[in-house]
């Protein structure tokens, strides 16, 4: 698959090319340190994958992705960069990236996160950690609003709301199980439940699940 990287920080670009390119089965087509060429590029071509830093000479990478995002929606998109701003992973779900991986982060992140969303998989790694959303006075098991429910997929049942809420803030089964007095075993099922219901794959997908239907906030 081919990649073209976005980064204005030469050395780090450069790492970063060394890196994604030993990851295997992937190349670096291009690379840009400047947004606007890098997008006028990106337009061109249309490739694949695009991992794009936040603050660049040119365009900020927020407006790259809205313009990808509106033009080539078939382009997956990986959002690497040092912001601290506590709002960016929401805001990166609700605009459709891929995958964010925040620079402080070990480089290993970096590997699994290009290789999971070339897969089509999605990444999010940061240290914004998430928070189980708010609930009604007497509420103790349902969130604020009506259950989430996506078209053509089966509505969760309370159970699963809560273990899928519990899931995407960053607990274990274990730590489920014992918040929830189940089992680890039951709360497995459950996951594998969860996951068949709204047609994910993996925690990273279900994160995002979770935050689009208000489960957990940041």
């Amino acid at each position: 698959m081919n990649v073209v990287l976005i980064e204005d920080e030469t050395m780090v670009r450069h790492m970063l090319r060394k890196t994604i390119e030993k990851a295997g089965g992937l190349h670096v087509e291009a690379e840009f340190g400047d947004g606007k060429e890098g997008l006028d590029y990106c337009l061109r071509v249309k490739p694949p994958l695009v991992i794009c830093d936040l603050n660049l000479p040119g365009m900020h990478g927020l407006e790259i992705i809205r313009i990808l995002r509106e033009k080539q929606p078939d382009t997956r998109i990986l959002v690497l960069t040092s912001s601290t701003d506590g709002e960016l992973p929401g805001r990166f779900v609700a605009m459709g990236v891929q995958g964010y991986v925040d620079k402080s982060e070990p480089l290993q992140y970096l590997v699994q996160a290009v290789r999971q969303v070339a897969t089509g998989g999605l990444f999010f790694a940061a240290k914004t950690k998430l928070k189980p959303a708010r609930f009604l006075p007497g509420q103790d098991a349902s969130p604020v609003g009506p259950p989430p429910v996506v078209p053509g997929v089966e509505p969760l049942s309370k159970r699963e709301l809560e273990v899928a809420r519990l899931v995407a803030s960053g607990n274990s089964s274990k730590e489920v199980a014992s918040q929830l007095n189940l089992s680890v075993r039951t709360v497995e099922k459950h996951r594998a439940n969860i996951m068949a219901k709204i047609g994910v794959r993996d925690v990273a997908s279900l994160t995002r699940y979770s935050i689009q239907h208000g489960l957990v906030t940041l």
